[in-house]
């Protein structure tokens, strides 16, 4: 039998109960983590799932706000109880699927705020919280989910774009201060993936999907499949020379 890539590792995915998170739980679990999943939406389903396909004690779902600090380090605490420290982080919870296009001149400053309180703070607290179990172990894995649309811009979703800008900075600042711990902290940046959360948000959609694919030197559309290599190359080993960078997912979108 292969050797699983994360066998014995213990990983919290926050936003892992819908969309793309969805995928990354499940391959998490298949190659052996035991996977805490934080999210608002339920998730316990998904965890009963994984854990029949598993055969065992492989995910526990928590309901968690990652823009609270007191709800992150509640939930972080609860993980450790479940299954000892975290060594694998992925700040994957974001506010996208639901927003529309909006011009910046008519973007609400509480609609601003809600994006950069999930999207930038949510990451913050969870390494915040989840760091010291790392440093105290001397090893760890953090991938922040960022996006290709940070490095090509798009009009309209100013808030998002921005939010996920603001991932590639945290990402370098992130290696720099904790590489001395011996900490791995990477990006991994998706193009436009047909998940079933994008999927509902036709306005989206009718405006991108088709100059994305355009712009793309493989023709065609990415699906949350095609992340998962990447996800997992960036958790396990196969990275442990590899920080403070971002993997590019995209289909060659972003020619950098």
């Amino acid at each position: 039998m292969t050797s699983r890539k994360l066998e014995g590792k213990v990983a919290i995915l926050t936003g892992g109960a819908r969309g793309i998170g969805v995928h990354y739980s499940r391959a998490l679990a298949q190659e052996g983590a035991r996977v805490a999943i934080f999210d608002l939406a339920d998730g316990e389903n998904l965890a009963a799932d994984i854990n029949s396909v598993e055969g065992r004690d492989a995910a526990r779902f928590f309901r968690v706000d990652v823009s609270d600090e007191s709800a992150v380090r509640a939930g972080i605490a609860s993980v450790a109880a479940w299954a000892g420290d975290v060594g694998i982080l992925v700040n994957n919870a974001a506010v996208f699927a639901t927003l529309g296009d909006v011009r910046v001149t008519e973007l609400d400053v509480d609609l601003w705020d809600k994006v950069m309180a999930v999207n930038v703070r949510g990451p913050f607290l969870m390494v915040k919280h989840v760091a010291p179990m790392m440093i105290g172990k001397g090893a760890g894995k953090i991938v922040n989910i960022s996006s290709g649309s940070a490095y090509k811009g798009l009009a309209f979703m100013s808030h998002y774009v921005t939010s996920k800008g603001a991932m590639l900075g945290f990402t370098r600042a992130l290696a720099r201060e904790l590489g001395a711990h011996n900490l791995n902290i990477n990006s991994l940046a998706p193009g436009l993936i047909m998940s079933d959360s994008i999927s509902a948000n036709q306005e989206h959609l009718d405006t991108n999907r088709d100059r994305v694919v355009a712009s793309r030197a493989l023709k065609r559309d990415g699906y949350p499949e095609d992340l998962l290599g990447g996800l997992i190359f960036l958790c396990s080993s196969d990275s442990d020379f590899m920080t403070g960078q971002t993997l590019l997912v995209d289909g060659g979108s972003v020619n950098i």
